[in-house]
């Protein structure tokens, strides 16, 4: 863990069902949007998606037919009741307030296919003392209807399933104003229709110590005002912040949930991730970037509908100068590898809505960041292909398979079908915003690197077969090639030597939906 942020390493549904309906806003405690933002609204037809926080499904109002009563004027009454009955028990939550044990390491553990409901009212709350909730490595557990609050799990630590078990079904629970992350993920887990909101580090983190997490659902949860902690002011550069992060998952479905209001990214796949679908998704009034896919593998995103994202942190480094295009959808270091099973051998983003964000889509590739540079930030992986860091050294680095292999690179990924909006006057941003990119930096580092110069920005512009093509652009739209200093127009940006966007559209005016 401890990715660092991507940028530093330089300087370091159909799209008409995909617009959003007005007047309907979440009961969340995030934080305030920017100023003349507005309000973030649900998707059409998916209410019992977006309004998961404001509205949760209620449990059984009484206890089901075998289940254990847990009393919540018993301190530690379900703790206790969990050690004495065997696997496979259901235990039922009455109304009100449950409390562990008095001592950090307090906690549930439960035995292989335990069930935990929660009675309308029923709340498991930390207290500010206990810093897990539910922990084990007992497989299949589930838990339901239930509200988990004020734990204080450490950084990089979660609250529910602490160590990552298996199996685990998580659904229409309330997880929130706790420490660290609300929720860690094993494999087949299913995470639905949650409302993971308020958490001080993430909503969720996919993340198992070593292992690959496979089989991963996310689906139908609102996921709002994480990171509350702000951990990337707390530790620069930390690149450990958002609404959910997915470390080394090897399948993953990604749908229909509402993502909103969290400080920094809204969902981000860091390091060695492979087979993601990430569809039918509103992401949206995040600090950060929407959706980040980090030195990793094969996906498909389509349509989302991305709105108002990343004005905080794209404001905020275009007023200290910095040209880099920071985007909406950043794919850094990743791409399609037909050699990584999967389910597409392409990263393929279409039919997906981008309206009044900071930017667009940047397609980025860090010159210096290899397996086994000091400047890789994912201290100690390596590439799929490459499973043993120590190979990736001169002299066998700088020829074939070697070269090519110790390397995250951005190829194979097309941009097809997408509608891009942008009103200068909705962003309050005329110049340093409103680009796509594909580009890199100029390597230098180490000394030893075979991929020192332009090589590598010239790869990922014109040979690693990264496409646009057949989007609709409305509004002011750059495109920046090669590297951050050069910014083009849309004929550049469609003529010799890029030749992107063929059988695209622009219209500059478009954006402007108040005819200014």
């Amino acid at each position: 863990m401890g990715i660092e942020r991507r940028h530093r390493a330089w300087s370091a549904a159909p799209l008409a069902l995909a617009l959003l309906a007005a007047g309907c806003e979440s009961a969340s405690d995030g934080p305030a949007r920017p100023s003349g933002a507005p309000a973030p609204t649900p998707p059409v037809g998916a209410g019992a998606v977006a309004r998961v926080c404001a509205e949760p499904v209620a449990g059984p109002a009484e206890a089901p037919a075998g289940a254990v009563p847990v009393d919540p004027a018993v301190v530690d009454d379900l703790a206790a009741k969990t050690r004495s009955s065997p696997p496979h028990t259901t235990f039922w939550l009455r109304p009100g307030r449950h409390r562990l044990a008095p001592h950090r390491y307090a906690q549930v553990v439960p035995k292989r296919g335990n069930r935990y409901l929660g009675a309308p009212g029923a709340v498991l709350d930390g207290r500010g003392t206990n810093q897990y909730a539910f922990g084990g490595g007992a497989r299949d557990v589930a838990i339901r209807h239930l509200t988990v609050q004020g734990f204080v799990a450490p950084h990089n630590e979660g609250v529910v399933n602490h160590d990552s078990a298996d199996g685990w079904v998580i659904e229409h629970a309330t997880i929130q104003h706790n420490s660290g992350a609300g929720l860690m993920a094993g494999a087949r887990q299913r995470v639905r229709a949650n409302c993971l909101r308020g958490n001080g580090q993430y909503g969720l983190n996919a993340y198992k110590a070593g292992d690959t997490i496979r089989g991963l659902l996310v689906e139908g949860n609102e996921i709002v005002a994480n990171n509350t902690d702000d951990w990337e002011r707390r530790r620069p550069g930390c690149g450990c912040t958002g609404g959910a992060k997915f470390w080394a998952v090897g399948g993953a479905d990604v749908r229909g949930n509402w993502v909103h209001d969290n400080r920094g990214t809204g969902l981000w796949a860091d390091t060695n991730n492979n087979d993601f679908r990430i569809e039918n998704n509103v992401i949206e009034a995040n600090d950060g970037a929407a959706l980040i896919y980090e030195t990793s593998y094969n996906a498909v995103i389509r349509a989302n509908t991305f709105r108002r994202n990343n004005w905080v942190e794209g404001r905020r480094e275009a007023e200290r100068g910095d040209d880099f295009p920071y985007a909406t959808l950043y794919v850094s270091e990743s791409g399609g590898e037909p050699r990584v099973r999967a389910r597409t051998d392409r990263i393929e983003i279409h039919r997906n809505v981008l309206e009044d964000n900071w930017s667009g889509i940047t397609l980025w590739e860090n010159a210096d960041r290899f397996c086994n540079s000091p400047a890789n930030t994912s201290t100690g992986d390596c590439t799929l292909l490459v499973p043993r860091p120590e190979r990736c050294a001169r002299p066998a680095i700088a020829t074939a398979p070697l070269y090519a292999d110790c390397r995250w690179k951005t190829q194979r990924v097309d941009v097809h079908h997408n509608r891009f909006v942008a009103d200068a006057s909705v962003t309050g941003c005329a110049d340093a915003c409103q680009r796509m990119a594909v580009l890199a930096n100029y390597g230098s580092y180490p000394d030893w690197s075979p991929y020192r110069g332009t090589r590598v920005a010239t790869a990922v512009t014109h040979r690693q077969r990264n496409r646009w093509h057949d989007n609709v652009y409305l509004g002011p739209w750059k495109f920046t090639a090669h590297d951050p200093s050069r910014v083009l127009d849309f004929g550049q940006w469609r003529g010799a030597p890029y030749r992107q966007d063929a059988g695209s559209t622009l219209d500059h005016e478009g954006g402007d939906r108040d005819g200014r």
